[in-house]
C-alpha cells in the first residue's frame, strides 16, 4: 500500500501541526467489522489497541527505556484502531464499505484539516480531528484507492509534541523524511 500509507500518514502528520476549532461529539467511529473483505483482501491489518492492550504497550515501552515521551502518549491514547485492505482488482470493495465510516465525520464535533481528492490516480484522503478547546481528542484518517482503502481512528488526549514520536509503531504509519 505505497500511496495510500504515505498519503495517509503525510496528512495525519499536517493534521496534527493545524490548529483545530472546538468539538461536541465524542472521536471513537464505529468501524465496521468488514469480515465480508477479508476473503476477498490480497492483505489486511486489522489492529485494535485499548484498555488492558495500551497499558501492556505501555509497559513494554517502559521496560524497554523508551523515551518518558512515548509512554505518556500511550498513557493518554484510550483506544487505536487501524483497517487496511489490499485487493488484486478494483471493484472487490463497494464505495459504501468506507463511506459508511466517512459519513460519521461530517457530525458535530469533527472537524476536516486535510482532504486530498486525485481524479489519476484514483486517491482520495481524508483526515479529520475531534478537539475540546485546544485539546485534540481524537483522529480519524481514511485513505482509498481502487483497490485500497485504510481507517485510522485514535482517541484520547493526543499530545501534538508527543505523538510524532509514536511513527512507525502500534499501526500508525511512518512518515518519510526524505531531503
Amino acid at each position: 500500500m505505497k500511496l495510500t500509507h504515505s498519503m495517509a500518514a503525510l496528512a495525519a502528520c499536517v493534521a496534527l501541526a493545524l490548529p483545530a476549532a472546538a468539538a461536541d461529539a465524542g472521536p471513537k467511529l464505529r468501524i465496521p467489522d468488514f469480515s465480508h473483505l477479508r476473503a476477498k483482501a490480497v492483505s489486511s491489518e486489522d489492529i485494535t489497541l485499548d484498555g488492558f492492550l495500551l497499558r501492556l504497550a505501555q509497559k513494554f515501552a517502559s521496560d524497554d527505556g523508551d523515551d518518558a515521551d512515548e509512554v505518556a502518549i500511550l498513557r493518554d491514547i484510550k483506544s487505536l484502531r487501524v483497517r487496511t485492505f489490499e485487493f488484486a482488482n478494483e471493484g472487490e470493495y463497494s464505495r459504501d464499505d468506507v463511506e459508511s465510516v466517512r459519513k460519521q465525520l461530517a457530525a458535530p464535533g469533527w472537524s476536516a484539516l486535510v482532504q486530498v481528492h486525485e481524479r489519476e490516480p484514483q486517491s482520495n484522503v481524508d483526515v479529520y480531528i475531534n478537539t475540546d478547546g485546544n485539546k485534540i481528542l481524537g483522529l480519524a484518517v481514511i485513505a482509498s484507492e481502487p483497490r485500497e482503502f485504510t481507517i485510522v481512528n485514535i482517541v484520547g488526549n493526543i499530545d501534538i509534541d508527543k505523538f510524532a514520536k509514536l511513527e512507525g509503531q502500534f499501526g500508525v504509519p511512518r512518515v518519510s523524511h526524505e531531503e
